[in-house]
């Protein structure tokens, strides 16, 4: 488990978190044939990127609130074969399941690091970051939901 000395360090890390879950889905977007497919993950990239601006106004001193509502699980991603990211000529659906499985990792991290935090200000930061793991992933699941299982 990586070990932080400051909140500073804490936002640094989120902060690169963020910026490679957006090249992540920049990178999906660009294996995409179908333009909406594209739009759909280079949007999730930009959102990443709000994510790292928000983090980087924390750290500018920005305050923040741990929201108490707890986000859905449909836990669709649970029960689905993990997928070849290395793949150029990657599917809608494999995609989808690469992204509900890279947000519930991110979503354990921030939790497994607010359950060590050890000062109450980085567990909150901790807890604010795995809830917002926990909406991507669910947004992930509504479209998987909607879009591939609907069809199948």
């Amino acid at each position: 488990m990586k070990e932080f000395n400051s909140l500073e360090d804490i936002l640094d890390f989120a902060i690169n978190e963020e910026q490679m879950a957006a090249d992540f889905y920049t990178e999906l977007a660009g294996k995409m044939k179908h333009q909406e497919m594209k739009d759909t993950f280079e949007q999730y990239a930009l959102e990443e990127l709000g994510h790292r601006a928000k983090l980087e106004a924390i750290k500018n001193g920005k305050k923040y609130q741990v929201s108490e509502a707890k986000v859905a699980d449909l836990k669709i991603g649970d029960y689905l074969l993990d997928v070849d990211v290395d793949k150029s000529n990657i599917t809608y659906q494999e995609a989808l399941i690469l992204a509900m499985k890279k947000e519930k990792i991110a979503f354990r991290l921030y939790n497994d690091l607010a359950s060590t935090a050890i000062d109450e200000s980085s567990k909150k930061l901790f807890l604010m970051l795995a809830q917002e793991e926990a909406k991507h992933k669910l947004r992930f699941e509504v479209e998987y939901d909607n879009n591939i299982l609907t069809e199948n």
